[in-house]
C-alpha cells in the first residue's frame, strides 16, 4: 500500500489493479497497492483529470441521495460501495432522513476490512455491508432482503460500476435482474464512463486495463439510457455527470475544464 500499511493482504489479490482499490488512489486515499498506483499512473498519463472524473462521481452520488431523500426513498442498496470516503451514502441519506436504511455491497476484501465505516448509523436507521459480486444478484437480493422491506421503495445505487461489465457478461440482464425484485417507485441510480469524447484516449485506457485484467466496458450516451429502459427518467435524463442538478452540491475544482467523459441518470420503476 502506500503510506501505512493498516489493511494486511491477506486475501487480497495485489498481482493485479482492482477499480475500488484505484478509484481510491484517485482520491488520494492510502488503501491501495502498488499495481493500483501503477495503473493509476498509466491512466493519468492518457488523461490528467481522472482524479477530478473520480470526484465528479462522488459528488453525484451525494446529489442523487439528496435527491432522492428529499423525495420521500428512505431505503439504498449500493453495489460497488468501494473504499469508504466521507461522506459516504448513509451519512448523506441519514442527514435528511435520519430513519434511512442503507445496504454496501462490494467485491473486494479490502473494502469489508473498512466495514466498520460504513455501519455507523443514526439510532434510527440501518446499515449494513454484503460482501458479493454484482455478478451474483441473487445473493445481493437475499442479503438486502434481511434489511430493507422490499414492499416499500428502494434505490439502487450503481455508481462507477457497469462499465466495468462488459455485454458479454451481461451487464443489462444483472441490471434487471435486481430491478425485478424491487418494488414499484423504486429508483436506479448511475454514473457511467464513455468514450464519446474522448475516443482514442478511451480506447488506449481500455487496452491498458485488459492487459492488466481488467475489463472496461465504455457505452455512448444511447447505451447507457438502454439501462433505464422501462424506467421513467428524473429530469434531466442521461446528463454529462456534473450536468446532473448541480443545485444539490458543490461543484468538484475542475470539472468545467473540458467535458467529462461520463453519464449520470436516475429512473423511477413506474
Amino acid at each position: 500500500m502506500t503510506g501505512q500499511d493498516p489493511i494486511p493482504a491477506v486475501g487480497i489479490d495485489t498481482s493485479k489493479p482492482h477499480p475500488a482499490r484505484m478509484y481510491d488512489w484517485y482520491l488520494g486515499g492510502k488503501d491501495n497497492y502498488p499495481v493500483d498506483e501503477e495503473m493509476g499512473r498509466q491512466m493519468l498519463a492518457l488523461d490528467p483529470r481522472v482524479p477530478v472524473m473520480a470526484r465528479v462521481n462522488r459528488a453525484f452520488m451525494h446529489r442523487a441521495t439528496r435527491w432522492l431523500a428529499n423525495n420521500g426513498v428512505r431505503q439504498f442498496l449500493d453495489v460497488g460501495t468501494g473504499i469508504p470516503t466521507e461522506p459516504n451514502l448513509h451519512q448523506v441519506a441519514q442527514q435528511i432522513a435520519p430513519d434511512a436504511r442503507v445496504v454496501y455491497c462490494d467485491n473486494d476484501p479490502i473494502v469489508l476490512a473498512h466495514a466498520a465505516a460504513l455501519l455507523r448509523s443514526t439510532p434510527e436507521g440501518v446499515t449494513e455491508y454484503l460482501q458479493a459480486d454484482v455478478r451474483d444478484p441473487a445473493t445481493i437480493l437475499e442479503g438486502a432482503r434481511k434489511i430493507l422491506d422490499f414492499d416499500r421503495p428502494v434505490a439502487l445505487s450503481l455508481v462507477a460500476l457497469l462499465h466495468f461489465i462488459s455485454d458479454e457478461d451481461g451487464a443489462h440482464e444483472l441490471v434487471d435482474r435486481l430491478l425485478a425484485e424491487l418494488p414499484y417507485g423504486s429508483y436506479l441510480v448511475m454514473t457511467h464512463a464513455t468514450a464519446d469524447f474522448t475516443p482514442e484516449e478511451s480506447a488506449a485506457a481500455t487496452a491498458k486495463l485488459k492487459a492488466a485484467g481488467v475489463t472496461l466496458a465504455l457505452r455512448s450516451r444511447e447505451e447507457v439510457t438502454r439501462f433505464f429502459d422501462g424506467l421513467d427518467l428524473v429530469d434531466p435524463g442521461v446528463a454529462v455527470v456534473p450536468d446532473w442538478h448541480p443545485e444539490l452540491g458543490d461543484p468538484v475544482p475542475g470539472q468545467d475544464d473540458g467535458v467529462i467523459p461520463g453519464y449520470g441518470a436516475v429512473g423511477r420503476k413506474p
